[in-house]
């Protein structure tokens, strides 16, 4: 029987997964006949003894079963650098460029393809799952050290840092060289050291070559292909028509900014790829010569047309990025219309065409061989994945894209379709259920930044071979209604019967749909028999439709990311894999009885998980995590991996003792990390139930429960610390590394060690008091030394990892703060107050010998300090500490209040984001001061009423500040050190902001990178005086201010403060 010989090959080989997967492949290509699989294994390979390492028995019998042409293709893809990526189609190019295919010029592509599929199906190559319908590939290094071992005469695959490479290289003439640097600009090859290689057929350079002004091409005058990626070439180009046998040109990434014209000479050339040269900007007109083009690839180019004659190239297939253009001395899309042969074509800038009769001289409808294509559009969608104000579109030019995109309808042949940067209104003709739809062949599709349609194209779901769908990006649609699923009527005798929708569909992906609340699809509606994997990412929906899990009943992998409204996920009866990333209101999941694997990440509402008999593996991320969920209790996994805080992991690691155990001990294997600073998995527990053993990095006295920390009741704790215990175990985790570490010798007076939340509260007890450091030492029961010394390792350790919760807001926070100051103050566009205060250092001040530290403040509407100066002692004046202030500098170069501009008038007039302070600073357009006229008008009395609210509420912030870090007025540090007292008032208002950040709902805790907005606000253009006179009046015209609603807000954020 064939299974007694497989048991037989998998035993031979040795256990080795690679091996038996290429075994796989290969009986896969014989027929299921006895004698076709014991010849395999009985062939002589298997006994040959002695073989080097590279030569692995399994590859070697794969190797020797294929054909002359695939033995050629395998050998050569062994060359490709792995520190670059290498599509199907520049692969196949390469192949047909090396002559490895016989036959007609018209069928050498889909050889290569052939070739290509026998290499994945044989397991010699492996899809890389990151990339759609195997278009790019990864060989295992074992595969491919075999194959550069076989090749070891003819072709060099060389890696920077190599000390034998020039040896190689001048001693013995090779056919292929393949050139991988990976370092530094000193690591490169100098390109002197090639011209040996007077039979050199291909040259493939990944990374720095040391190309100097002189050094040239003439020494190869074999090549056939040239890839240089991401190096300086200039030098090279003036001999590039020396080349006169290449085939395959390809200079990515490099610093091009232009091709030699005598590039029309090189008669042979059949692909070009200038992928990534930014610099380049024109093509010579001489490449309309070039006959026997294949491919040619723009992308990430700056070339802005075309030369005129470029339908004089009918052997192209592969056109990407062809920039459409009306205007100059360029061809139009009417020269595509002889292209016959192309297979793959890619249309950029369909905005600038402005006659759809243009696009119609194009005929793509004609085109029979072409299977993909790319329409594209720039992009009027901004990174908030709304319409960009300035690239708003009028009626006219919607109309204009949605007439020229009507007339570039595929043939009926076409297999992967991609519509990029679309405004129109609605999607071409061709793509609604209304028409006769020509799309039959297709199964892939991809739309991004769909700007202005509010209804999805409802012909898709009567695509009989559609197998994906990506939709990114399609802020206008609110609602996806049952036209998306519709069943449909099959062409077939039975003409009644009625067929599931989607019918082949097999993974959907729904991204950046920001505005998409609703989802109808009724239980009994057919769709999506066989969909396998669904995405949702970035959208409002608050339920998942009923027909979903009713219907696609073969879906085993669904993601849901950024889906804040999402409360529950249940009875999903097929369901096996489950990630949720940022959800932050889902409390349920339920019934779903196949689950095997979930992943949670930032859901922090998540209370109830039940259902789940099957679930093999959890994994729980929540770093501000304190305790293990209840619902452990009911699920018993085998596998738990846990991202959490540090005081959880501490618990953890107690084992037995710890107050978390029975929650986590009767799962099978345990890991849980917390982490510290940039790195997840610093802190670990590892646990294994049977037989049981606990592995830890974190000392259990070190992060024990503090002796100080020991209160009964979250009330009295937190009248104490004035901080939730939450907030406590944020800032001990915080500050546990080095720094604060290697100080367990110090301990109580007693002798006990004092743990990390005891030198925490020690110190955080030194920070909030006024009174002398001897009285708190004697209220604790620790040395006044060592308080001293705990402190101030303390204040250096915030300083250090918490300046986040301190830094200027990024755009989406900038907007989140100008919502609130809205909200409360009715301050429209304001990004902050700005005030003064000053602390006095030692205790017996003296104001006059310049005793005084003055810090100037900018504080949000949440009360949090976003921009902290502090300036020379004794400096008193508001205007010189501003001018010398980071803040000043940044906002007169056009930095930082650079955001989005408030319309303040029917004319079109606009005010740019501000900051507020008292009279006491200078007017500048990004400080608006209040009126000083003794006679106001309505709008400037207004303007001041708001003003001063907001003021005032920033005031009372700084003297919250003061009052709950006392010590900034107490005793302060004596002897005086200017270092250490900034570094206790930046530790301060960093604990301040945390405090406000953990415990209030609508502040977001600071620990995201943040991302500032590139533009140059032009300061010296702007009229202040006018842009408050515009400000304030509007002010007036739109309604009544919200003193209300301050008090309400300001108390809801004052809860530890006072």
């Amino acid at each position: 029987m064939l299974k007694d010989i497989g048991v037989q090959i998998i035993a031979k080989c040795d256990g080795l997964p690679l091996a038996v997967k290429i075994m796989g492949g290969l009986l896969c290509q014989k027929d299921k006949k006895h004698r076709e699989w014991e010849m395999v294994l009985d062939d002589s390979i298997w006994s040959i003894s002695g073989l080097p390492e590279e030569l692995n028995h399994a590859v070697y019998l794969s190797y020797e079963d294929l054909s002359s042409c695939a033995k050629q293709c395998f050998l050569h893809y062994s060359l490709l650098p792995k520190t670059a990526v290498f599509y199907r189609d520049e692969i196949i190019g390469m192949w047909v460029s090396e002559g490895f295919f016989h036959g007609t010029s018209d069928d050498l592509e889909e050889l290569g393809s052939k070739y290509y599929k026998e290499l994945i199906l044989r397991n010699l190559i492996e899809p890389d799952t990151e990339y759609i319908d195997q278009c790019v590939c990864n060989m295992h290094d074992v595969v491919c050290s075999f194959a550069q071992f076989v090749a070891r005469d003819e072709a060099l695959a060389a890696h920077s840092g190599e000390t034998n490479i020039v040896s190689k290289l001048s001693v013995h003439e090779f056919l292929r060289i393949s050139l991988e640097s990976k370092g530094s600009e000193s690591d490169g090859l100098n390109w002197s050291s090639l011209q040996a290689q007077k039979t050199l057929r291909v040259l493939i350079s990944v990374g720095f070559v040391n190309i100097k002004p002189g050094d040239s091409l003439v020494h190869f005058p074999c090549l056939r292909t040239l890839y240089i990626y991401s190096a300086h070439v200039v030098a090279l180009l003036e001999s590039m028509h020396e080349l006169k046998h290449l085939r395959y040109l390809s200079l990515e990434n490099t610093d091009i900014s232009s091709l030699p014209d005598s590039i029309g000479k090189m008669k042979l050339l059949q692909y070009i790829s200038l992928s990534g040269c930014q610099q380049i900007v024109k093509l010579p007109p001489s490449i309309v010569k070039l006959g026997q083009l294949r491919y040619l690839n723009f992308i990430g180019t700056s070339i802005k047309g075309i030369p005129r004659g470029f339908c004089a190239l009918t052997n192209l297939r592969i056109v990407l990025d062809f920039p459409a253009q009306v205007d100059g001395d360029w061809c139009s899309l009417e020269e595509l219309g002889p292209l016959s042969r192309l297979k793959k074509l890619q249309l950029d800038r369909l905005e600038n065409i402005t006659a759809s009769s243009s696009a119609a001289k194009a005929k793509l409808s004609d085109k029979v061989h072409l299977t993909n294509l790319v329409l594209s559009c720039a992009s009027i969608l901004g990174d908030d994945r709304l319409i960009k104000e300035e690239d708003g579109v009028c009626e006219e030019e919607q109309q204009q894209v949605e007439k020229v995109f009507d007339e570039l309808c595929p043939p009926p042949r076409l297999e992967y379709l991609d519509i990029r940067g679309y405004f129109g209104r609605w999607l071409p003709r061709w793509m609604m259920s209304s028409s006769v739809v020509p799309l039959k062949s297709l199964r892939i599709m991809f739309i991004c930044d769909l700007a202005c349609c509010t209804q999805l194209p409802d012909g898709l779901c009567q695509l009989p071979y559609l197998e994906f769908i990506q939709i990114k990006r399609a802020p206008a649609i609110k609602r996806v209604g049952p036209e998306f699923m519709q069943s449909y009527h099959q062409h077939s005798p039975h003409p009644s019967q009625m067929v599931a929708a989607f019918p082949r569909l097999h993974k959907m992906e729904l991204i950046g749909m920001v505005e998409w609340e609703e989802w109808e699809w009724e239980e009994q509606v057919q769709a999506f028999p066989v969909l396998q994997q669904l995405l949702l990412k970035h959208c409002k929906l608050k339920c998942l439709p009923p027909g979903l899990a009713s219907q696609a009943r073969a879906l085993n992998k669904l993601s849901i990311y950024y889906v804040h409204s999402l409360i529950s996920l249940e009875n999903f009866p097929s369901l096996v894999e489950l990630y949720l990333g940022d959800n932050l209101d889902l409390e349920m999941i339920t019934n779903l009885p196949r689950l095997q694997k979930l992943t949670t990440e930032n859901c922090p509402k998540l209370k109830v998980l039940e259902g789940v008999p099957a679930l093999q593996r959890l994994v729980l991320s929540y770093n501000d995590m304190e305790t293990i969920p209840e619902y452990m209790g009911g699920i018993n996994p085998r596998h738990l991996e846990l991202y959490c805080s540090l005081a959880l992991l501490a618990s953890m690691a107690a084992g037995q003792s710890g107050h978390v155990w029975e929650k986590f001990s009767h799962v099978e294997h345990v890991k849980a990390y917390a982490r510290e600073g940039d790195n997840s998995r610093k802190w670990y527990v590892f646990y294994t139930a049977k037989p049981y053993s606990l592995e830890t990095n974190v000392s259990h006295f070190f992060m024990s429960r503090g002796t100080l920390t020991s209160f009964e009741g979250a009330q009295r704790f937190e009248s104490f610390f004035k901080m939730t215990r939450k907030t406590f175990s944020y800032i001990c985790s915080l500050v546990m590394g080095p720094s604060m570490e290697d100080m367990n010798s110090y301990t109580f007076v007693d002798g006990r060690v004092l743990s990390l939340e005891d030198r925490v509260a020690v110190a955080l007890r030194r920070l909030q008091s006024s009174e002398p450091t001897e009285s708190i030492a004697s209220s604790v029961g620790v040395n006044e030394s060592i308080i001293l010394l705990v402190t101030e390792r303390f204040v250096d350790t915030v300083c250090e990892r918490a300046d986040h919760h301190t830094g200027w807001p990024d755009c989406s926070e900038k907007d989140e703060i100008k919502s609130k100051f809205d909200k409360i103050h009715n301050m429209h566009n304001c990004c902050g107050v700005i005030c003064t205060t000053h602390i006095p250092f030692g205790p017996n001040c003296n104001h006059e010998k310049n005793d005084i530290a003055v810090i100037q403040f900018i504080v949000d509407a949440t009360k949090r300090f976003r921009n902290i100066w502090l300036g020379p002692a004794g400096s008193m004046n508001k205007s010189s500490l501003l001018k010398d202030s980071e803040i000043f500098k940044e906002c007169a170069k056009g930095g930082w209040l650079n955001g989005n501009k408030l319309k303040v008038a029917l004319d079109g007039s606009e005010v740019g984001e501000y900051i507020i302070g008292d009279a006491g600073y200078p007017l500048l357009p990004w400080l608006l001061t209040p009126y000083q006229e003794e006679e106001l008008s309505d709008s400037k009395a207004e303007f001041n009423r708001r003003h001063s609210a907001a003021t005032t509420s920033a005031l009372k912030v700084l003297t919250r500040l003061k009052d709950t870090w006392q010590y900034l007025q107490g005793e302060m540090l004596c002897p005086f050190n200017p270092y250490s007292l900034d570094k206790v008032i930046y530790a301060c208002c960093m604990l301040h902001n945390i405090v406000i950040e953990m415990e209030d709902d609508a502040a977001m805790l600071s620990t995201k990178r943040r991302n500032y907005s590139k533009e140059v606000r032009q300061i010296a253009k702007e009229d202040v005086v006018r842009a408050r006179d515009m400000l304030s009046q509007h002010f007036l015209d739109s309604g009544s201010s919200k003193l209300g609603e301050e008090e309400d807000e300001a108390a809801s954020l004052t809860r530890y403060h006072c």
